[in-house]
């Protein structure tokens, strides 16, 4: 069938509004926050949310997993477990060198945890690994406990997590049956902890703290603290910086180039002086060599 001036027309219109919302989508930078989900990770969530962007963009065929010649630059600030729901900060453009600083920043999460239980992840997807009586824990000793574990505190990582060994995810050497020991505890910081709900063998606890934190974690020394043990049933962050659940985070039928542009915190401008400083430290300073970090920080 002949192509007739009038559909070439509508080509070059079609190529025309595709390159116009490519070129938009690459101006993007800054930071915005969107919701992640129970059940992928927060690599897949992340790969979702680049795929939608660059099909509404007119890019055929996109593969947000492949790293090089990508026409979108973009990252998350702060892992969450598959199993947790929430706030996912996500860095677009110059935005993505934000994200240290959001990896550093306080975190809100609300927890649901379960008395009597101990699993091998310390959540709910873990195997069962020890059972143990909690009909002697009352609120009030609950409550009384929590303050043990506010302020400045040394905390042991979870063996299932983000932290590497060998240049291996721990929790991926766990999976494939190999020995891992636990990493040494770390000072960690607890800005506020709160019991929102006990009603045993369930109960609800809001926290906020600093970055390298692990809830789940917390909830495992909280128990044993307590005589007992505990593991998490769900996991939510509710607040990362200044971005919260409620205001924030937009959910996947609000990841557009429109709804993205509306909610993206721009990338403050560097003075004068500070891009002129910039320009002498890169002079004397040897260009380092790119490596491939974690995905985000270790957080839950």
């Amino acid at each position: 069938m002949p192509v007739t001036s009038s559909s070439r027309a509508a080509i070059a219109i079609s190529m025309a509004i595709q390159n116009g919302s490519l070129s938009k989508l690459q101006s993007f930078n800054g930071i915005f926050a969107i919701y992640k989900k129970q059940g992928p990770t927060s690599a897949d969530v992340l790969n979702t949310l680049k795929k939608a962007l660059l099909k509404e963009a007119g890019v055929a065929n996109p593969n947000p997993r492949k790293r090089n010649k990508q026409p979108l630059k973009i990252g998350h600030g702060g892992t969450l477990d598959s199993n947790a729901s929430g706030v996912l900060v996500v860095g677009i453009g110059e935005g993505t060198k934000m994200l240290t600083t959001m990896l550093a920043g306080s975190k809100k999460y609300r927890a649901v945890g379960e008395l009597g239980k101990a699993t091998d992840t310390l959540d709910v997807t873990g195997n069962v690994v020890e059972e143990k009586s909690y009909d002697h824990i009352t609120k009030e000793a609950f409550e009384e406990k929590l303050k043990q574990f506010t302020g400045e505190i040394m905390q042991v990582p979870p063996l299932y997590s983000a932290l590497k060994k060998d240049g291996k995810r721990m929790s991926v050497l766990l999976k494939q049956g190999q020995e891992v020991e636990a990493k040494p505890a770390r000072p960690v910081t607890v800005y506020s902890l709160s019991l929102q709900d006990f009603s045993p063998p369930y109960f609800t606890i809001d926290v906020e703290c600093g970055g390298g934190f692990y809830v789940r974690s917390l909830v495992d020394d909280l128990a044993k603290a307590l005589s007992s043990c505990a593991h998490i049933k769900e996991l939510t962050r509710t607040k990362q910086g200044q971005f919260t659940l409620e205001e924030h985070a937009l959910k996947e039928d609000r990841w557009t180039l429109t709804d993205i542009s509306q909610a993206l915190q721009p990338c403050p401008n560097p003075s004068g002086q500070q891009k002129n400083a910039k320009k002498a430290k890169s002079k004397h300073k040897p260009t380092p060599s790119k490596s491939k970090g974690d995905d985000g920080d270790t957080n839950d």
